[in-house]
């Protein structure tokens, strides 16, 4: 049997107010007198008040909350963008329905449809490349819509993020200024991050005469993943002298399977990593990366969705947030 739901009404009569000043202390607080909101404030604490938002979103046809899209909860540079968007959110009094579709296109459409079915206000996706059907459930759903972590190429409605392909390009190019020739690029999976990360890394070994060559094993990057893909690159490029991740924990687990070896970096193998994530600084040596700016991108991005969310007329296009190169003690 289902117990009582505690109501305004109940508040109002414990707190010796009109229904209608609970409601409006709990929507507009500033609106209310001081020693009055301290009282339904003080009473909301005794009695464990939850809201029930149900009404508010039939009233204002908003749900007050966002969908966000990841391709993978084991990739660990979604982490500081998913804190940005809850930044963002929690100052806009919304809440975020999180779901991830492991890199697969498929179901990537599937879970944009299951967002749009709890009615959300807007939503930020993680990939620019969308099934047909996803895109016309996009466009019908006539909601912001903010894809994240890429800016090359055309949009749905607004993107933040940096250039990959830029990116990709002027990390080759430090390496080769280093001296280095034989430089292996360890993608990981086929997103379109990663390519336009490989064609940077192309164009720069080809503006000096020399070959472009990947590691792809489509698989979510790790650790273990990366130290696997060195001992088989070494196999099939034995004169290798350097390599360029696509994340840094791919460029990790290369370097300590060269520490368990005796192998010398960045003397014999030089090693650059992609996002610059903390623990790769902290390493000794540290990794050379391309420092990302992941948490501005989230809330940027949050924080786009929620002002057009609040003005159909705002308009927002591209934000491009850049990176950093850093050079590390690994090239």
């Amino acid at each position: 049997m289902r117990s009582h739901r505690i109501s305004l009404q109940d508040i109002a009569t414990l707190a010796g107010v009109t229904k209608m000043t609970v409601s409006r202390y709990l929507r507009t607080p500033h609106k209310v007198a001081s020693s009055t909101g301290e009282k339904i404030a003080q009473i909301i604490e005794e009695i464990n008040y939850v809201p029930n938002r149900a009404p508010e979103m039939l009233l204002s046809a908003r749900s007050y909350t966002i969908g966000v899209l990841i391709p993978s909860f084991k990739n660990q540079i979604f982490a500081d963008l998913l804190a940005g968007i809850e930044a963002a959110t929690k100052e806009g009094r919304y809440q975020t329905l999180i779901a991830n579709y492991n890199y697969n296109s498929q179901a990537e459409e599937e879970q944009i449809i299951n967002l749009l079915s709890w009615n959300i206000d807007g939503i930020i996706l993680s990939e620019k490349s969308h099934t047909l059907r996803a895109v016309k459930y996009l466009r019908a759903a006539k909601i912001p819509v903010v894809e994240v972590m890429d800016t090359e190429g055309g949009c749905l409605d607004m993107e933040v993020g940096f250039n990959n392909f830029n990116a990709g390009y002027d990390m080759t190019k430090t390496l080769l200024e280093q001296g280095r020739r034989q430089i292996i690029y360890f993608g990981s999976q086929d997103d379109r991050r990663d390519d336009h990360r490989f064609r940077g890394y192309s164009q720069a070994m080809a503006e000096r005469g020399l070959s472009a060559h990947r590691v792809n094993p489509k698989s979510i990057s790790s650790q273990q993943l990366g130290a696997r893909m060195l001992e088989s690159a070494l196999q099939e490029f034995p004169t290798l002298d350097a390599i360029f991740c696509t994340n840094d924990d791919l460029s990790l687990g290369a370097l300590l399977w060269c520490q368990r070896r005796g192998i010398a970096v960045p003397q014999q193998i030089a090693i650059a990593g992609f996002h610059g994530l903390d623990i790769s600084r902290e390493m000794y040596p540290s990794v050379a990366s391309v420092i990302t700016p992941r948490y501005a991108i989230g809330y940027t991005a949050a924080e786009l969705l929620l002002k057009k969310i609040g003005n159909a007329d705002f308009v927002a296009d591209s934000v491009d947030l850049s990176y950093q190169i850093f050079m590390g003690e690994t090239i």
